[in-house]
């Protein structure tokens, strides 16, 4: 993936307030909006939550897990394993009044905690903006050409041990 591309990712990551994390719980698949925080990397994400949740438990069980984002921009798919994580130094610098919104407590009550995902993949989808999408879609129904819907790719984020390099293909 070259740089722009991951730079597309990450730029709709950070724009989206509200992803939807996606994990197992009970051999079933459920869905939580959780609130995007700080995203510095976007091998790295990391959400705020109570300790003491069906989610928290489920993660621990089946680590697994995906993240979906979605702006006018377009959308991001992200794949990756999950865990509990209890840095509060980390939780305390990413604790903002959203936080303190929806939690009981604050960043140094011992229920505070974040989930961290360490992303494997990301798949991505730009959108022309919606009268641009509007347009192509009627170019497409109306000629023989094949609309211009935006680009796609998949990023492949996750660090090995030969390479700390994030790439898209």
């Amino acid at each position: 993936m070259s740089e722009t591309e991951i730079e597309t990712v990450a730029t709709i990551m950070r724009e989206t307030r509200i992803a939807v994390l996606t994990h197992v719980e009970d051999g079933r698949l459920v869905s939580v909006p959780m609130g995007t925080q700080d995203l510095d990397d976007p091998g790295t994400i990391h959400f705020i939550t109570e300790a003491d949740t069906d989610k928290v438990r489920a993660i621990a069980a089946h680590p697994e897990v995906n993240i979906a984002y979605a702006t006018d921009d377009g959308w991001v798919s992200v794949s990756g394993t999950a865990r509990r994580n209890d840095d509060r130094e980390l939780l305390g610098r990413l604790w903002d009044a959203s936080a303190g919104a929806f939690m009981e407590g604050g960043p140094d009550d011992p229920n505070s905690t974040l989930i961290t995902v360490t992303a494997d993949t990301a798949r991505y989808w730009t959108s022309p903006g919606t009268v641009a999408t509007v347009v192509q879609m009627a170019k497409g129904l109306v000629s023989d050409g094949r609309p211009d819907l935006g680009d796609t790719g998949t990023c492949l984020l996750y660090t090995s041990d030969a390479a700390d390099d994030m790439q898209c293909v």
